[in-house]
């Protein structure tokens, strides 16, 4: 049962991950993974060899936790196959309720994160608050790049959008989508390219081992301090993934189909008037409310079956 649900939080992240601007990282850390996750891959290092000499096979899976690592891996990869299409698909049809519904996911992880934090306000912790909401911001402001979906740009591209992907708040999807590999990746996972997810795996494989180590012992030595930076990533996100926007701009995607490439944040009201569509207001505020109750429902389990 213990894998099953693993398995299962796998597959919301990597439901998240496939969508830019919500991160696989934030899904962790409600589902109370998070650290366990970080400190899992963080013992994937040389030492496991000497490990396997003295202890043999078995002690190196149980150090690493193998089990979980394969259980949560499993469903994030099955999640990327079989969903790519369908939230593709919700994102062109349904965009303002797939919106909503990840905005409050954000605002009540925000909240989640913050009830973490031991202490009171200080100057430091502002300070590195609005230090990761002006990260953040800057790389949903940032104007896109094409680059060419090559091999190594693949790796590359991999390595850099899986320490996003890891990160509450940065989107690995939109990491991949301002360097114009995210069409190439998507197309990939939708028609089983291997060669091109086998560069991206690799790369990912690559990023996630350098990164974890520096994530954790951040989080062991200066926690709160990390958990506050760590907040200010997810509130700075929170215009990316704002529900009503206008296209000023668009770009060819892999297929050939004109997709956004620049958008304008509106209010509900502006979005009916300038677009001609309904703000579908009341349809938004009601995702918006499932996303918080069933964070609050796992919160309410998790303490639970904690406290059992």
């Amino acid at each position: 049962m213990q894998y099953l649900l693993t398995y299962l939080k796998g597959l919301a992240m990597g439901a998240a991950d496939v969508v830019p601007g919500v991160s696989g990282g934030t899904i962790a850390f409600i589902t109370g993974i998070y650290d366990t996750l970080l400190e899992s891959i963080r013992r994937v290092n040389p030492t496991l060899w000497k490990r396997y000499r003295e202890q043999g096979f078995k002690a190196v899976l149980a150090h690493i936790n193998a089990s979980f690592l394969l259980s949560l891996f499993a469903g994030i990869i099955t999640s990327i196959l079989t969903l790519a299409k369908l939230i593709s698909w919700l994102l062109v049809e349904h965009p303002i309720p797939v919106w909503s519904f990840f905005f409050g996911l954000i605002i009540i992880s925000v909240v989640h994160m913050l009830k973490q934090v031991r202490g009171g306000v200080s100057l430091v912790r502002l300070l590195l608050f609005a230090i990761g909401v002006l990260i953040a911001w800057g790389i949903t402001v940032v104007s896109p790049v094409n680059i060419e979906a090559t091999y190594v740009n693949v790796f590359f591209g991999g390595a850099i959008a899986i320490c996003a992907m890891i990160l509450p708040g940065i989107s690995g999807s939109f990491i991949l989508l301002l360097l114009g590999l995210y069409p190439a990746v998507l197309a990939a996972a939708k028609n089983l390219q291997l060669d091109i997810l086998a560069c991206f795996a690799v790369g990912a494989v690559s990023g996630i081992l350098c990164f974890s180590h520096l994530l954790s012992m951040l989080l062991r030595r200066f926690k709160d301090a990390t958990l506050i930076f760590l907040t200010g990533l997810m509130v700075g996100t929170l215009g990316k993934i704002w529900p009503w926007k206008q296209t000023l701009t668009w770009r060819e995607n892999s297929h050939g189909e004109q997709v956004p490439l620049l958008q304008q944040n509106l209010s509900p009201m502006a979005y009916e008037h300038a677009t001609g569509q309904s703000h579908q207001l009341w349809l938004a505020l009601i995702y918006a409310c499932s996303a918080i109750l069933l964070v609050l429902a796992l919160e309410y389990f998790s303490q639970r079956k904690h406290h059992d």
